[in-house]
């Protein structure tokens, strides 16, 4: 979607506990250390490992031709994929038959769960009906002008004047630089070239404290890289793959969700969400969990050592629990949690879910009882390696 106005006069006030400039990258690759922690922090670590003695038949694709994302090359020829075959609700299935709660819907996207008789009756019908045509040459479809009429009314915080289809987040995001970018150029700005965005960080202050220092930050940002540069701020409005980081109650003082026509699954998630959230949070004791952070449906697990943000878990760790080369007590979690049944997101120590919004109490129960087992199994491994470093 393209406001009427790309750039708000509201940036520092509204937008500033964000920061992270363009620099960030060229940053990281100067100093190596730093590179190695951010590739820690956003990179995906490896599920549970299979081999041949783990399959039924003996078969399976090891070795196979795809390149997969946030995949290790040596994975896709050393050890064999957990394949997904069929879905339902808030279930998977893998070609072996074994069933999984699927606590990341998908890849956050699969919201009303799968195989969703409604929807795969309304696609087939379309296929048959067009299967595809294009948008471009002012050519277009009457449904996607009925969708962009919906999501212009549907979504009312900020003013929108139009709608911009894209195929994925990644896609989004080029275009929006692209379209801010030419904005500024047709009004005479072609300095204004910089984007600033938010980056991971921890906090241990009040929300108001964090807000107010973030702000001052944002501010020192724009004055150091020059106002006449900047384009635009991009945010989230809870931070995803960076680790389910909510913002601070004053972030976004204006922000407003109003759904008009999914009334009652808005209304479903209200009303499981506190489930949701109270369940896993009662793990916040546990000796490994730095911090349980989400709201909604989303929910995010931080693995810490000593329970401290400054004292993460040695990352030759990761070899250690699951014998292969990865980082991470993430990793062992989200093993375990495989080998329960349960599909969860992990990048280095970070833990992500985000579940379908149709998943049932009894569902709930389900994540967190499989949720529990796989911390303990973390936990102990974990209290094995303590007592061995001790003893070297």
């Amino acid at each position: 979607m393209v406001p009427n106005s790309l750039l708000r006069s509201t940036l520092k006030t509204q937008l500033g506990s964000y920061i992270k400039n363009a620099a960030a990258y060229r940053s990281s690759m100067d100093h190596p250390l730093k590179g190695a922690l951010l590739a820690r922090l956003y990179s995906t670590e490896p599920s549970l490992q299979r081999d041949d003695s783990d399959l039924k038949d003996g078969n399976g694709f090891k070795g196979h031709d795809m390149l997969a994302p946030f995949t290790a090359g040596w994975q896709t020829t050393d050890l064999h994929p957990l394949v997904i075959e069929k879905s339902e609700g808030s279930y998977v299935y893998d070609t072996h038959g074994k069933k999984y709660l699927d606590s990341l819907a998908g890849l956050w996207c699969t919201a009303l769960g799968g195989s969703e008789p409604r929807l795969v009756e309304a696609a087939t019908a379309q296929l048959n009906k067009l299967p595809f045509y294009h948008s471009f040459w002012n050519r277009t479809t009457k449904l996607s002008l009925d969708l962009a009429k919906d999501l212009l009314e549907t979504f009312t915080a900020t003013k929108m004047a139009k709608v911009f289809f894209t195929n994925s987040g990644s896609e989004a995001n080029d275009t929006q630089v692209k379209l801010v970018w030419y904005y500024n150029n047709a009004l005479g700005r072609p300095n204004k070239k910089k984007f600033i965005a938010r980056a991971k960080s921890y906090h241990g202050e009040t929300e108001e404290e964090f807000s107010t220092r973030l702000a001052n930050n944002l501010e020192n940002l724009i004055l150091k890289e020059g106002p006449e540069t900047i384009a635009a701020f991009i945010a989230e409005p809870v931070m995803g793959a960076g680790g389910v980081i909510p913002p601070p109650a004053t972030y976004f003082e204006k922000i407003q969700a109003v759904v008009k026509k999914e009334r009652n699954i808005v209304e479903k998630v209200k009303s499981i969400s506190p489930r949701f959230q109270d369940g896993l949070k009662s793990f916040s004791d546990s000796p490994i969990v730095g911090e349980i952070r989400g709201t909604g449906l989303i929910l995010g697990t931080e693995f810490t050592d000593n329970k401290s943000p400054n004292d993460p878990f040695p990352p030759e760790w990761g070899n250690k629990l699951l014998m292969i080369s990865s980082i991470g007590v993430g990793t062992y979690f989200g093993a375990q949690c495989e080998k329960h049944g349960l599909l969860v997101r992990v990048a280095g120590d970070n833990i992500m879910m985000s579940p379908p919004f149709i998943i049932t109490p009894q569902e709930v129960d389900e994540l967190i009882s499989k949720y529990g087992k796989a911390l303990k199994a973390t936990e102990e491994r974990v209290k094995e390696l303590k007592s061995q470093q001790k003893k070297q």
